[in-house]
């Protein structure tokens, strides 16, 4: 029996709200839970039996966090890989070493999905300021600029061609170089997109994958603003998606999560955007739409337990809060409850900041498209 069963102990990486939802789905399902995190007061904190406070390339205390777990995982993809050979000494880890070396760095993610044939849209790996010039002409004058390692919710990003702006090219370019610090990035064509849509697949280390069905995202200035499960998108396509996360999911020899985002152009072709090898902010609605949630499937899938059916049960959709809205004032939280359908989930953040997420809205419907306005209409009324 390769089974971790409920009493044993999981090690989280990383206390953000991603790590404090999967704590408090593994507690009711029996397990004890330890996370290290940076910050002794992170959201997590409130919800685990112990937390060991460390940098995200602090190895001794990842051991030390392995040394009375059962099993390790992670919800932050910025953790050291050194933090993963330590704990290793002392614990299964989940996701793996090896595959984390594939994802951690945008270039060498791309340069994996293209060279084992998943299809991905026209990039250019950048190593200087040169690079960037010529790559932006040679990329249609229009793209999105990432940094290789770490950035998430528009941080680390800029665009390159969308200001409008008379003048040289050349000095835009500068000015993004210039904004992410001057480190490698990747530059990526700007798409005539119809839909962002996201798969969310587990697979277990005996072997069993699962994936959910897609969900819809929207997001604004790079960050994810809502989304809705299920997407809508026609048969022969969701198809495809799921098709494209079940084969990732095998190659990468997934133990876990893996949040496969993907883009739907106006010409019908379905492109991998980004993976996440953990929970994601566009699967909360799971906890909602599915038997299982996403985080109830990520304690089965890194404690080899028989993973849980992801049929939806209702459409459901949600609305990331950031602290912008806070910032506005006390939120009037008691007149969005009272939308039908409406839940409220916050994450115990204690400071506000701009573009921080501090919680989210979620709200069911008949249909994905009511379940999408009855979220945005609570989120109107704070």
């Amino acid at each position: 029996m390769t089974a971790i069963l409920p009493g044993a102990t999981i090690g989280i990486l990383g206390g953000g709200q991603l790590g404090r939802m999967m704590a408090m789905a593994a507690r009711s399902l029996g397990y004890r839970i330890h996370v290290m995190d940076p910050d002794p007061s992170c959201p997590a904190r409130f919800v685990v039996d112990a937390c060991f406070e460390g940098d995200w390339d602090d190895a001794k205390v990842a051991a030390d966090l392995a040394r009375g777990s059962d099993v390790v995982t992670l919800e932050i993809e910025q953790i050291s890989l050194a933090c993963l050979e330590a704990a290793a000494q002392y614990a299964p880890v989940r996701p793996s070493k090896a595959l984390m070396q594939i994802i951690q760095d945008r270039i060498v993610q791309k340069d994996w999905l293209r060279d084992h044939g998943f299809p991905v849209g026209r990039y250019r790996a950048i190593e200087n300021e040169a690079d960037l010039q010529e790559s932006a002409l040679a990329l249609g004058g229009r793209c999105f600029v990432k940094t290789a390692r770490g950035g998430y919710d528009g941080r680390g990003q800029a665009k390159i061609g969308f200001s409008g702006r008379l003048g040289p090219v050349h000095e835009e370019v500068h000015e993004a170089w210039l904004s992410l610090g001057e480190r490698p990035c990747i530059a990526e064509q700007a798409l005539d997109l119809e839909k962002e849509i996201s798969v969310m697949v587990a697979r277990t280390p005996s072997g069993q994958v699962k994936s959910f069905p897609s969900a819809a995202n929207h997001h604004e200035n790079q960050i994810l603003v809502w989304s809705v499960i299920p997407s809508s998108i026609p048969m022969e396509l969701e198809q495809r998606a799921q098709q494209i996360a079940l084969r990732l999911a095998e190659e990468l020899k997934l133990e876990g999560l893996l949040a496969v985002e993907m883009f739907l152009t106006k010409q019908g072709s379905l492109l991998v955007n980004e993976l996440a090898p953990r929970p994601h902010n566009s699967y909360h609605a799971s906890e909602r739409a599915c038997v299982t949630s996403q985080f109830e499937q990520a304690v089965r899938a890194v404690c080899d337990l028989p993973l849980g059916d992801v049929s939806v049960v209702q459409p459901a959709a949600i609305a990331n809060l950031l602290g912008d809205t806070w910032l506005k004032g006390e939120p009037r939280f008691d007149l969005a409850l009272a939308v039908p359908g409406v839940r409220l989930h916050l994450y115990e953040k204690h400071q506000p900041r701009k573009g921080r997420k501090m919680g989210h809205l979620s709200a069911i419907g008949a249909t994905p498209e009511e379940a999408i306005a009855r979220v945005l209409e609570a989120e109107r009324l704070l």
